[in-house]
């Protein structure tokens, strides 16, 4: 009972940290909006900064929670489905694969919509090229879906090396921020969070499988689990997630990969805690992320990417020192 006592005040904290997160996104920013203002503003009265709160923080504001939390998701899964914790939503290639079709769209001249298409169209291109190639001739192993998904990012952040090389300088600035994460661009805020939800619910009803498959394969396959359509939906999900997410924010780095360590720490790994924890702590963490972006240097905006970087760099790098040797 004090177990589960603890993991629920853990899940109601980020609750509140999630609450806060928002909280700031919608009040900061080159121009103040006071608390009251907000809620007037999110009641659908008219107030100083309304506008700005409506049209343009709160949907970014969405996007980047729902963002943050398919990339948090992604990483805890897809660290179950290989069994290695260093596991994160891009060692697959599918971040490499939306950046080739994002950065065709810039340089073809295309709409955000377009640009929209072209990056998901990426990202479930590489998907699939790395299940198919990895499926080979049926045997399907961990090392052999690790090992084709860095040989496809490698060759897409080839192809994304060739396109900055020969982009005109008007759309060198764009194509540069969309690689190191932008949510400046996210004009449809409900469609990564229309993900987030089903992702999630696809995910929660397997949580006693994965936890299983996460003690090892044997094992798992002596308790009942089905272990190719639990790992086919694992693969899945997370595939879908991160296409969603980098296909709306861009490429945002280390969320996926520090986020579930730091829940695993607070509630083991129990993936019906786990999972949800994670989600909710790596959407405020994107959101925070984001609001510093824009208000740091106002009116200039940073890469939101390069924020993620710096803080999970040495945040992770500390979790490698409480490792035991």
């Amino acid at each position: 009972m004090p177990t589960r006592r603890r993991a629920l005040l853990a899940l109601a904290c980020l609750l509140l940290l999630a609450l806060a997160s928002f909280a700031l996104a919608l009040g900061l920013g080159s121009v103040a909006v006071d608390g009251r203002d907000v809620l007037a503003a999110l009641s659908g009265s008219d107030s100083p900064g309304a506008e700005i709160v409506r049209a343009l923080r709160l949907p970014r504001a969405i996007a980047g929670f729902a963002c943050g939390g398919l990339l948090a998701l992604a990483g805890a899964l897809m660290q179950v489905l290989l069994r290695n914790p260093l596991a994160d939503p891009y060692v697959l290639g599918i971040s490499g694969g939306a950046g080739v079709g994002a950065l065709t769209a810039i340089l073809l001249g295309l709409s955000v919509l377009g640009l929209t298409s072209f990056a998901f169209c990426g990202a479930m291109g590489a998907m699939l090229l790395v299940f198919g190639l990895a499926r080979g001739d049926g045997s399907w192993t961990q090392t052999r879906l690790l090992l084709t998904g860095v040989i496809v990012a490698a060759g897409c952040g080839a192809l994304v090396a060739l396109m900055l090389t020969i982009a005109p300088e008007s759309k060198l600035r764009g194509m540069l921020f969309w690689l190191m994460g932008d949510l400046s661009q996210a004009a449809h805020p409900w469609l990564p969070a229309l993900a987030l939800g089903v992702c999630l619910a696809a995910a929660l009803p397997f949580a006693r499988e994965l936890n299983l498959l996460a003690r090892g394969l044997l094992q798992a396959q002596a308790m009942g689990v089905s272990v190719p359509v639990v790992r086919r939906l694992i693969y899945a999900v997370a595939s879908l997630a991160t296409a969603v997410a980098v296909t709306s924010a861009g490429s945002i780095g280390f969320v996926g990969l520090v986020v579930p360590h730091l829940a695993r720490l607070a509630l083991g790994n129990d993936q019906r805690l786990l999972l949800p924890a994670s989600v909710l702590a790596g959407g405020s963490l994107l959101v925070l992320a984001d609001t510093a972006a824009r208000t740091m240097v106002a009116p200039l905006q940073l890469p939101v990417g390069v924020l993620t970087a710096l803080i999970g760099v040495p945040v992770f790098l500390f979790l490698l020192t409480r490792q035991p040797k």
